[in-house]
C-alpha cells in the first residue's frame, strides 16, 4: 500500500461521492426526469430508495477515510513512501486477547441483524423484533469490550504518548466504535418502533435492511483493521 493508492481510494470516493449526490439531487418532480409508475414496471426499472442510495454513498466515505488512515499506518512504520519517516519510535504492541472476543461480538452481532432482515421478509414481528435486540446487544458488548482493551493498553508497560503505535491504535479502533455507535442510534430508533408498537413491521422494514449492510459492513471493516494490527 502506497500514498499513490491511498489518493486515488480518496479520488475514487470522491468522485462516486458527487455522481450520487448528482443522482439524488435530481427532480424527480420534473417532467423531464420523473419516471412514472407505470414506465418504471413496464421497464423492469425499479427506483432505488433515497436512503439506500444514501448509504452507498456514506459507505464509499468510510471505505476511503479507513483506506487513508491503514495508508498513514503502514507509512508511519516506515513502509513504502513512509520510510523517511522510521524515526525508531515505532514500538510495537501486543494486541489483548479480549480483542479476539471482541470480534467473536460482532460477528454475532452481524449475524442476528442479517436474522432480523430475514425475519422482516417472513413478515415475522416478533423475531424481528427479538433479532434486532439481540444484534444490539452484542453490538453493546463490543462496544464495552473495546473500552475494556483501551484500559488494557493504558496501564501495559508500552504505553507512552511517544510511542506511534499507541496512537494509531486507538485512532483506528477508536473511529470505528464511533462509527458502531453510530449505527446504534439508528439501531435504537427502529427497534423502540418495533418494541412500542409504534409502526408496523412493513414500516421499518427498509431500516432494518439498511441496519444490517450497515453492521456486514463494519464487520468486514474490522476484520481488515483486526488484521493489519495483528500482521504488524
Amino acid at each position: 500500500m502506497s500514498l499513490t493508492v491511498a489518493y486515488s481510494a480518496l479520488l475514487t470516493g470522491i468522485l462516486v461521492w458527487l455522481f450520487l449526490v448528482r443522482k439524488l439531487s435530481a427532480k424527480s418532480w420534473d417532467a423531464n426526469t420523473a419516471i412514472s409508475a407505470a414506465d418504471a414496471h413496464a421497464d423492469g426499472f425499479e427506483r432505488m430508495p433515497a436512503s439506500k442510495l444514501g448509504l452507498r454513498v456514506f459507505l464509499v466515505v468510510i471505505s476511503s477515510l479507513f483506506a487513508l488512515f491503514m495508508s498513514a499506518y503502514y507509512m508511519r512504520m516506515g513502509n513504502g513512501h513512509g520510510a523517511e519517516a522510521n524515526l525508531g519510535d515505532w514500538r510495537a504492541i501486543t494486541e489483548s486477547p479480549v480483542l479476539w472476543i471482541n470480534s467473536t461480538l460482532l460477528v454475532f452481532s452481524s449475524i442476528a441483524m442479517q436474522w432480523a432482515r430475514s425475519a422482516t421478509t417472513q413478515g415475522d414481528l416478533a423475531r424481528t423484533t427479538k433479532m434486532l435486540m439481540i444484534g444490539g446487544l452484542f453490538a453493546c458488548a463490543f462496544i464495552i469490550g473495546q473500552l475494556y482493551a483501551w484500559r488494557e493498553l493504558r496501564v501495559s508497560e508500552v504505553f507512552t504518548p511517544q510511542n506511534p503505535a499507541v496512537a494509531f491504535f486507538y485512532l483506528l479502533t477508536g473511529v470505528h466504535a464511533l462509527h458502531i455507535l453510530g449505527g446504534l442510534y439508528v439501531w435504537g430508533k427502529t427497534y423502540m418502533k418495533l418494541a412500542f408498537k409504534q409502526a408496523e413491521l412493513v414500516d421499518v422494514k427498509l431500516s432494518v435492511e439498511l441496519t444490517s449492510v450497515y453492521w456486514h459492513f463494519l464487520l468486514l471493516v474490522w476484520v481488515v483493521l483486526f488484521g493489519l494490527l495483528l500482521a504488524t
